[in-house]
């Protein structure tokens, strides 16, 4: 059997008439850029998100970078990210002239380790950027506490977790500003890039909105030095119609996850932790292993389909050896690394698929 670590072609079927339908939309109004496929997506998100305001981007990228930029990060910046995360939540501030500082993470959740935050906290620290790892949220409460008065902006990388939650409140609300990923891979994914930020500050969320074209109100008078960060309308549109169908999605992934832990129970592998406080969307559904390679090699052989997120910790990147981190500086990222290895999970995954997947693990064991 066959079985890839994500299919969006299964996906596409049972939404293709509502998908063609939206873009003909767009091909009849003739607004491509900006105009109400991309404020109506904004309102959406944003009541997901249990926010007041929601600003559409190019990307997931472009929603951290913005995000930053609204919040004053700048040379001689810190902005304190998680190590064991896509490379953007780093790179985004390196962009800027700040320093990224590196946080280790909590060895059962892969999330930032609040604890270590609060350690690597300075005078110069301008903003925090949890990450919100494979579909379930960092503990933000003891985070926001450690922020409070001071002038340190909280930035949630929810870039995997669109309609997760913490203790009933959902990602993106959490913090100051919030940041969504809808590169294709992911739970809520467009036909190409785009991102949304969200936030309940009118004030940050009216310089995203400026920031984003150009630093430019009205129209080429420039308050700022912004950039092209608008998300495009044919995406917006297609989002709108998949975002009616995230809920039962996420739901799915979830059935998909429960299945697994019941199929895993016996093999001897790390499965996910989900704290009690948390509802997760499994972007990912994260196993550990010693042998995590040969077990890869192994499934492979077998036509199922894994990725590692993430081989390499942020601060062993040859990009930020200027920084100073060394082999052993952040052990349990650096541990996480050599184990960690992501199964299929999405929604249309039949239960054959999964448990051959899972007698394939067995049997490797």
């Amino acid at each position: 059997m066959k079985v890839p670590l994500l299919d969006l072609k299964a996906q596409f079927v049972t939404i293709e008439p509502e998908v063609r339908a939206a873009i003909d939309r767009v091909f009849e109004t003739q607004r491509f850029i900006m105009g109400p496929e991309v404020s109506g997506l904004e309102e959406e998100v944003a009541a997901l998100s249990a926010c007041a305001h929601g600003i559409g981007v190019s990307s997931g990228t472009d929603a951290l970078l913005c995000a930053l930029m609204a919040a004053g990060v700048g040379a001689g910046d810190e902005v304190i990210v998680p190590t064991f995360t896509f490379f953007s939540t780093a790179g985004s501030v390196s962009r800027l002239g700040a320093r990224p500082v590196f946080a280790d993470i909590e060895r059962d959740t892969y999330n930032v380790d609040i604890a270590k935050v609060a350690d690597l906290m300075t005078e110069r620290t301008r903003a925090i950027i949890p990450v919100h790892l494979f579909g379930q949220c960092t503990d933000m409460d003891p985070l926001m506490e450690l922020v409070a008065g001071k002038n340190i902006t909280v930035i949630e990388d929810a870039a995997q977790s669109i309609g997760a939650k913490y203790k009933g409140r959902p990602a993106g609300s959490l913090g100051h500003l919030g940041c969504f990923s809808f590169f294709p891979s992911k739970n809520l994914g467009a036909f190409g890039d785009g991102g949304m930020i969200v936030t309940n500050d009118a004030a940050l969320a009216e310089r995203c909105a400026v920031l984003r074209q150009h630093g430019s109100k009205p129209k080429y008078y420039h308050k700022f030095v912004g950039a092209n960060f608008r998300l495009d309308a044919i995406q917006a549109a297609i989002l709108r119609v998949k975002l009616k169908h995230l809920p039962g999605w996420s739901e799915q992934r979830r059935r998909n996850a429960d299945r697994y832990n019941k199929l895993l129970a016996d093999a001897p592998v790390t499965l996910p932790t989900v704290r009690d406080y948390n509802e997760m969307i499994y972007n990912q559904y994260v196993i550990s292993h010693a042998r995590r390679d040969a077990l890869q090699a192994h499934l492979k052989e077998k036509e199922i389909g894994t990725e590692i997120y993430y081989p390499l910790p942020l601060h062993l990147q040859e990009c930020f050896s200027d920084l100073g981190y060394t082999t052993g500086t952040l052990p349990v990222s650096e541990e996480a690394a050599k184990r960690v290895l992501a199964l299929p999970v999405y929604p249309e995954l039949t239960d054959e698929a999964q448990t051959y997947v899972a007698d394939c693990i067995r049997s490797f064991m």
